[in-house]
């Protein structure tokens, strides 16, 4: 009898372990301040690599509002001249969205009918090959890591975690993978709270992202907020 609830206690575990999730140890949503500081964070992806949404990175330079811009190695080769542009720009912060655009699972589970890495080999090869790209783009490591689709399982948490970088979450997901209508993205941002990272995306011109934050970040610069770039 004790060795058959070891058994059901061991694959409860394990199968605990490889379950997908957004949030939880590890990943690091909300960075604890007092001052009213957010962190604006804005995905390039490879579902569009040729997706580059000029108008709002145009806002943010002239508004003077920093960003953490998470690249795919995709975007980067699609948009050689770009990348570098905003790699020059110290408004700016490059950070590893990986090479595949996978969840990080190691049990290959599937996000957005997206199937995850399935090894640890996998899941270094959507990350080192992109840490090494950025470094030539930057002239630095990344230390922070999002995967695609943002999904994670805890042994992937632990690989990440192992290899020194720091993995980015969200406390508001303000443009819904660049679905959201404009309104919806106001409303989204408006929650944020100090110290709050924000995820959305730049690599979607056609969508009302841009007119959407546009309007909302102005509006939390106006109750007094700033934003800042990701700390190293």
């Amino acid at each position: 009898m004790k060795v058959k609830i070891f058994i059901i206690l061991y694959f409860m575990a394990v199968t605990h372990a490889s379950e997908l999730f957004q949030h939880g140890h590890g990943i690091i949503d909300n960075i604890s301040t007092t001052d009213s500081v957010l962190y604006l964070t804005l995905d390039a992806c490879d579902s569009r690599p040729n997706g580059y949404d000029a108008k709002l990175i145009n806002f943010l330079r002239k508004e003077g509002i920093q960003a953490t811009l998470f690249l795919n190695s995709s975007w980067i080769n699609a948009n050689p001249k770009t990348a570098q542009d905003l790699a020059n720009d110290s408004l700016f912060k490059i950070e590893n969205h990986g090479a595949r655009h996978r969840p990080a699972s190691l049990a290959g589970k599937s996000a957005y009918a997206i199937k995850g890495a399935s090894s640890k080999e996998g899941l270094l090869s959507d990350i080192l090959p992109n840490q090494s790209k950025i470094f030539t783009l930057t002239g630095r490591e990344p230390t922070w890591f999002r995967s695609g689709t943002a999904h994670y399982d805890a042994e992937a948490v632990h690989e990440i975690l192992a290899l020194g970088l720091k993995i980015a979450g969200f406390a508001v997901n303000a443009d819904y993978g660049s679905t959201a209508p404009k309104k919806t993205i106001e409303k989204l941002v408006a929650q944020a709270l100090p110290g709050d990272i924000i995820l959305a995306h730049m690599n979607r011109p056609e969508s009302e992202v841009a007119a959407g934050l546009m309007s909302s970040l102005l509006k939390m610069k106006n109750l007094g907020y700033h934003f800042e770039k990701l700390p190293d």
